[in-house]
């Protein structure tokens, strides 16, 4: 997956836009009093520099260093600065309560492993902490509009809400979105999106 996700970053071109995820662009308010963010599985990092342009100190982690470097080449552009990190999400340790909040947008992780970075994520958020999360749903099969073409790597929209059950639930929606993402994620998508609070 590390080849993988290197190559496909590995262009002039970015992959997936220079512009925010819609869900997080539009729900950035709730992050407001949440200074120091983390964004996971960030990709080329367009939101985490959108994030950056809002104030926040962010760092980034992804196991793609050619998505790091585009990261901090955009962040150059925008005249702002994110810090990156090269991280295995799966296998690597994680800061253990040290950000104020956390994002991920379209993880790709096969369904053994979705709930264990889930967990990890939550983990390095301080207590009061907001996540906020988009992924493909399993019906996004169906679309085919951007995310994995197997469905044991898309997203039970149950088992996701029965997963933020165990905190504060401040916003949870699962069904189709518009997706204008750079050439790989462009259309009717399906998707499920969440935003939580850390309570224990």
């Amino acid at each position: 997956m590390m080849n993988t996700w290197h190559k496909r970053f590995d262009t002039a071109q970015y992959m997936y836009g220079e512009s925010p995820n819609a869900f997080i662009k539009s729900h950035v308010d709730a992050l407001q009093d949440h200074k120091e963010i983390a964004a996971f599985a960030e990709g080329e990092g367009r939101n985490a520099v959108f994030l950056a342009q809002k104030g926040h100190v962010v760092t980034a982690f992804d196991y793609a260093e050619s998505g790091l470097t585009k990261t901090t080449q955009l962040a150059n552009k925008n005249q702002v600065t994110v810090n990156t990190v090269l991280c295995d999400l799966i296998n690597d340790d994680l800061p253990v309560q040290q950000f104020d909040g956390a994002i991920m947008v379209f993880g790709h992780f096969h369904k053994t492993d979705q709930f264990h970075v889930l967990d990890k994520i939550m983990t390095s958020v301080k207590q009061g902490g907001i996540v906020m999360i988009e992924v493909y749903s399993e019906t996004q099969l169906h679309y085919k509009t951007g995310g994995p073409p197997d469905q044991d790597w898309l997203y039970d929209a149950k088992q996701v809400l029965a997963w933020c059950e165990h905190h504060k639930i401040l916003h949870f929606f699962t069904g189709e979105q518009m997706r204008t993402e750079g050439i790989l994620h462009t259309g009717l998508a399906h998707t499920v999106q969440f935003i939580i609070q850390k309570t224990c």
